[in-house]
This record gives structure tokens, C-alpha cells and sequence, in this order.
């Protein structure tokens, strides 16, 4: 086997697919949700995977996008390609928002919208506390795992800040950098191969 071929080989044993990990794409992966992306599980069992692109803003702001909301200084960025006609959301505010489900320690999906479009109306709660994603990511059971076996997805992990900051500009190459090792050099390849 050439090097070359080993430097796209993902080492699967350092970290399993699971609730609260993030899956990054490898240099070539194509598609306009997943391309250079940063995808967080907030599900994960023998059913399949349910997952949002954290690194993939829309030119949408939260005001434009939910109705009665006028003054909500957030971001909404494409969660996947299932249900697009949906928004959903994590945050860090479980107390404020009812029937939230954890993730992991610190960082929340869904809950009551009522109530969380009630706290946005009185200022209650912060951009910074909550992201919205149009549509998620979905792997039915046993997908996910080809993928990740395909060398599609590295899995990683990200802590509550880096996942809720709004600084996503480079958080693809940035978590390869973490990584170190040959993954590194993932985040320096061009997006565009021939061009170079």
C-alpha cells in the first residue's frame, strides 16, 4: 500500500460514533452539506444517527426565518439535507426551555418552542445561548457506520464553547489541526485539487 493511500485512512479505534461527538469530513467529501463540514450527533443508536452541520450559515438571520420574532440577533445555518422545512435547535438553557433533551453535559436540543420564542420576544435569552439549523442530518441504521468505515468521517469532539461559538468561519480546519498528526495536513489540502 503507497502512502498516499494511508494518509486518507482514518484511525477508527481512538473514537466511536456516540451522542455528543462530531463527525469531520474528509478533504474530498462532496455535497453542499457535507463538504468540509462539522456535523454534531445529538442521537446516536442502533436505529441510526440524527445530526447538525454546525459550520454551514445561511444568509438568514433567526428574525427572518421564525414568525413574530423581530429582533433576534442570531445566525440559522443549514442543519442537513432532511426535513428542510423545519427549524431546530440547541442551546444551553434546559432550566428556561422545558422538555429540552441532553445531548451532553451542557448543551440541549429542541424543548418547548412556545416558551423559547417567548424568551426571544422578552430578551431573555442570548445569540450565543442557542443555534437554529434549517433541516438535520440523518443516517438510518447501520449508514453511518459504512460511512465512517468508507473513511467519509473522522470522529471527534468538540467542547459545549467551540460548538455554540459564533467564530465557525475555519472549524473545519481548526478540528483537524486539533487532531494533529496526518489530519493536520487534511486541513491544508485545497478545496479544489486540480487548482493547485
Amino acid at each position: 500500500m503507497d502512502e498516499s493511500s494511508d494518509l486518507f485512512r482514518i484511525e477508527h479505534e481512538n473514537f466511536k460514533p456516540e451522542k455528543g461527538k462530531v463527525l469531520i469530513a474528509e478533504p474530498f467529501l462532496e455535497g453542499k452539506y457535507f463538504k468540509r463540514s462539522i456535523v454534531l450527533l445529538a442521537e446516536y443508536n442502533e436505529d441510526g444517527a440524527v445530526g447538525f452541520v454546525l459550520n454551514k450559515p445561511i444568509n438568514l438571520s433567526v428574525d427572518e426565518v421564525l414568525v413574530n420574532i423581530s429582533h433576534f440577533d442570531g445566525d440559522v445555518f443549514i442543519g442537513g439535507p432532511v426535513d428542510t422545512n423545519r427549524i431546530y435547535y440547541i442551546h444551553t438553557i434546559p432550566d428556561l426551555v422545558p422538555n429540552s433533551i441532553p445531548i451532553v453535559d451542557n448543551l440541549y436540543w429542541g424543548g418547548d418552542f412556545a416558551v423559547l420564542k417567548d424568551l426571544m420576544v422578552r430578551d431573555s435569552i442570548l445569540p450565543h445561548q442557542i443555534r437554529f439549523f434549517v433541516g438535520y442530518s440523518g443516517w438510518s441504521a447501520g449508514q453511518l457506520q459504512d460511512e465512517i468505515h468508507g473513511n467519509s468521517w473522522l470522529v471527534s469532539t468538540l467542547n459545549v464553547n467551540e460548538i455554540m461559538s459564533p467564530d465557525i468561519e475555519k472549524l473545519w480546519e481548526k478540528s483537524l489541526r486539533q487532531m494533529g498528526g496526518k489530519y493536520r495536513m487534511w486541513a491544508n489540502f485545497p478545496e479544489n485539487p486540480s487548482m493547485n
